[in-house]
């Protein structure tokens, strides 16, 4: 399995996007990459919008971004939650200067927009936040998978199985 010796961060609060958090970590973990379901809290469990729970493994504070491969950001809710919280920004960050694989699918782009790292980037989104990611610099377009070197970004639910297979090859520099 070509992603067995990977290891991701799956970010996670309150109000995500069930598919858009289950169906990428599925993906990954079939192809034997260590996923971890990394939140505000340890051991906590998040509800996501249609009722669809997550726990926890790690808390933000807990996890480093050099041990990790990439980084998954759900949408639904939750980004506006996520974005909020320091510790998730520097893991951007940190991703983003190491040229680690970011997803973003959805509303998930108002992570990356906090993070200020799109300055320059080609990415794709919900297109209800088209004129957030185009203000924070970046060029958006409406293709249901964008890959921009690490960043590998999305719109919605319909376009994860692209998404997943455009992430997973990006794990491994295909």
């Amino acid at each position: 399995m070509r992603l067995q010796h990977k290891k991701v961060i799956a970010l996670v609060d309150e109000e995500f996007e069930d598919l858009e958090l289950w169906y990428p970590v599925m993906r990954l973990r079939e192809e034997e990459a260590t996923v971890h379901l990394v939140g505000p809290e340890k051991n906590t469990t998040y509800i996501g919008k249609y009722g669809v729970p997550a726990t926890t493994e790690y808390s933000f504070s807990e996890v480093k971004a050099n041990e990790y491969d990439g980084i998954l950001v759900p949408g639904g809710w939750a980004p506006d939650k996520l974005r909020r919280y320091s510790e998730v920004l520097t893991l951007v960050k940190e991703m983003d200067q190491a040229k680690k694989s970011i997803g973003q699918i959805c509303h998930a782009g108002w992570v990356l927009i906090s993070a200020k790292i799109l300055e320059g980037k080609i990415v794709t989104s919900t297109p209800g936040i088209r004129d957030d990611m185009e203000n924070a610099g970046a060029t958006w377009k409406d293709e249901a998978v964008v890959v921009d070197n690490h960043i590998i970004s999305s719109r919605r639910p319909p376009d994860l199985p692209p998404y997943a297979k455009a992430f997973a090859d990006a794990l491994v520099g295909e």
